[in-house]
């Protein structure tokens, strides 16, 4: 047996370093799967490693650049292993790899394969191509890869806690003028609805309580039934709800234009529906909106969120927002300000515009002045977190059903999560995770909640 093969009695070693979102979780997952039929197993060390993936991410602003800085390092490891350590592959998947395959290839020798989001289900045939020649697969298969992808095993399932991603949709027909999704994940694809349910069957009858659906464009969701009609996401919400042990259903990420009537409708009449929306509107400027192709006005967005805070009074909104987009100025700015205010977010996530090559904001005139986006970040910052902590504060003296999920970080502290996703730590018995309590809520911290649990008889009174 040659000192750099991996001997038979012992299974091989995947590590995975993920990045971005949570389809990038639930991609990794699922790549562990598709190489676990081929007898790997996951490490969380990468020195122990015979395969090392980087699951990329291309949204944010010199992406590509921190994947061959990370590629370097990996490179640098592998070779200080010397010539008698065992083989270590190193492979790059992901939304990187679907944009820069090529490049990869040309300026990192070091990697021997690169996969697109698309093809993880062809994972164990083209790591073994691998350890003969160099591999690229970026194409967008017509062969559906959920339907191909081995389910996960009921003891890694377990393994990996009581919430779950499942991912029900992918891709993007929006072409927001700043976005590379709908170039790296392709138009939009929805899985059918049997697979879906399938899915989430097992991982309810493997303690999962809580699962995240997830999409590019989530809500936009059309998968076919069994009779091949089109099934939105307001009914398909209707159908996991009626799953046994699945006590909480979420989903991310929403565009405005597919929010329909059947799933505001779906938030007021199902309780396992978490009240908690993320609804990114990405500016408050008209101006800016129409240059972004969001199709649609801060009007309708408000509109829109009266709708649903109709349907479900009690509802937390998060949201996207970008701030010295192309052209944006300060009156434009202060829309953006006054969308904060006015829709009053329980939190939400900002980012500096960054170029994407390859998208038509890339090519615009009037970019923002770097230190001008510095700014407008901070000050909307400032105003979102000021919201959060308000939103926070009147949570206190609620009481509020939270998923006991894991030990805290003070001895005797169990830590879980509201339905608005809040952190929330108590007092209690490590036993009562995986368990729904009622937490009455004592005092906010920073970014998390604190409480005692409601017993019966205080229950009564």
């Amino acid at each position: 047996m040659s000192a750099k093969s991996t001997p038979r009695n012992q299974p091989r070693k995947v590590f995975i370093k993920t990045y971005g979102c949570q389809m990038n979780v639930y991609d990794s997952d699922r790549m562990v799967d598709a190489l676990g039929a081929d007898g790997y197993v996951e490490t969380k060390v990468m020195d122990d490693a015979d395969l090392v993936l980087l699951n990329t991410c291309h949204i944010r602003e010199k992406a590509s650049e921190k994947v061959f800085s990370e590629l370097g390092r990996i490179r640098d490891f592998r070779d200080e292993r010397g010539a008698g350590a065992k083989k270590m592959l190193i492979g790059v998947a992901g939304c990187v790899a679907q944009a820069e395959g090529e490049e990869i290839m040309a300026r990192a020798p070091a990697v021997d394969l690169v996969i697109g989001p698309q093809s993880y289900h062809r994972l164990p045939d083209l790591v073994s191509r691998a350890h003969n020649e160099r591999v690229i697969d970026t194409e967008f298969p017509e062969e559906d890869k959920f339907a191909h992808l081995p389910a996960p095993k009921r003891e890694v399932t377990i393994a990996r806690g009581l919430t779950a991603f499942l991912t029900v949709q992918e891709g993007c027909d929006k072409f927001c003028s700043f976005c590379v999704v709908p170039y790296t994940r392709g138009a939009e694809v929805s899985r059918p609805v049997a697979q879906v349910l399938n899915e989430a069957r097992g991982l309810a009858g493997a303690g999962v309580r809580e699962v995240t659906l997830l999409g590019q464009n989530v809500n936009a969701y059309h998968g076919l039934d069994d009779k091949g009609r089109p099934v939105g996401l307001g009914a398909l919400c209707h159908m996991l709800a009626e799953i046994e042990g699945l006590e909480r259903i979420r989903y991310t990420t929403s565009h405005p234009r597919d929010m329909d009537d059947e799933l505001i409708a779906a938030h007021r009449d199902l309780p396992q529906l978490m009240p908690y929306l993320h609804l990114p509107i990405q500016s408050g400027s008209d101006g800016i909106l129409k240059a972004m192709n969001r199709r649609h006005t801060a009007r309708q967005y408000l509109d829109l969120i009266d709708r649903i805070r109709a349907a479900r009074p009690d509802i937390a909104l998060s949201g996207d927002f970008i701030v010295g987009f192309p052209g944006e100025t300060d009156a434009d700015f202060a829309d953006t300000l006054a969308i904060v205010e006015k829709v009053g977010y329980a939190s939400a996530y900002s980012f500096k515009y960054s170029i994407r090559p390859g998208t038509p904001g890339a090519e615009m005139d009037n970019q923002v002045d770097e230190a001008v986006k510095t700014e407008r970040l901070a000050a909307l910052q400032a105003a979102i977190t000021h919201k959060q902590q308000a939103f926070n504060a009147g949570c206190v003296g609620l009481t509020l059903p939270v998923l006991m999920e894991k030990p805290g970080r003070m001895p005797g502290q169990v830590a879980g999560r509201s339905p608005y996703l809040q952190p929330v730590h108590v007092m209690a018995d490590a036993a009562l995770i995986g368990q729904i309590v009622p937490v009455n809520i004592t005092a906010q911290g920073k970014n998390s909640l604190s409480g005692t649990i409601v017993t019966a008889d205080r229950l009564a009174v």
